[in-house]
């Protein structure tokens, strides 16, 4: 068995992330994706009952630039992927690049309890992560 370091997804985690309405229009949504210099932004829950989504600028792309929608005219409820599958804080990277892969995903907010304490993509996961195991 090697003695391999754990990496965990908290290490690797970004902590700032960037929330929006899903009343919000698509150009307000570019707006806040500018200013926070971001490619996703999560989308916060109506109610306690309601489960977190994500708009990422694939996202707007594919449902609202390729198919000639107004950015003024769409909400982000209308284009955003919700429920979104998320992981904790705790998991190790490796899992989570495996879960990635599975499911065809490269971004996911990581949620500690009923709150998100950050987002981790790909590049978090191979340039630090591979870089703290090696």
């Amino acid at each position: 068995m090697t003695n391999q370091n754990i990496v965990r997804v908290s290490d690797v985690m970004e902590q700032d992330f960037a929330i929006v309405d899903g009343v919000a229009t698509v150009t307000e949504a570019l707006a806040r994706l500018r200013e926070n210099n971001r490619h996703c932004l999560m989308v916060a829950k109506r109610h306690d009952d309601d489960e977190f989504g994500i708009v990422t600028v694939a996202d707007i792309a594919k449902q609202v630039l390729a198919q000639n929608r107004s950015a003024d005219r769409t909400n982000v409820y209308e284009i955003m992927s919700k429920p979104v599958l998320s992981v904790r804080p705790e998991m190790d990277i490796r899992y989570c690049a495996r879960l990635f892969h599975r499911f065809g995903i490269s971004t996911a907010p990581v949620i500690d309890g009923d709150r998100i304490a950050g987002i981790v993509a790909y590049d978090q996961l191979v340039l630090k992560g591979l870089a703290k195991q090696v």
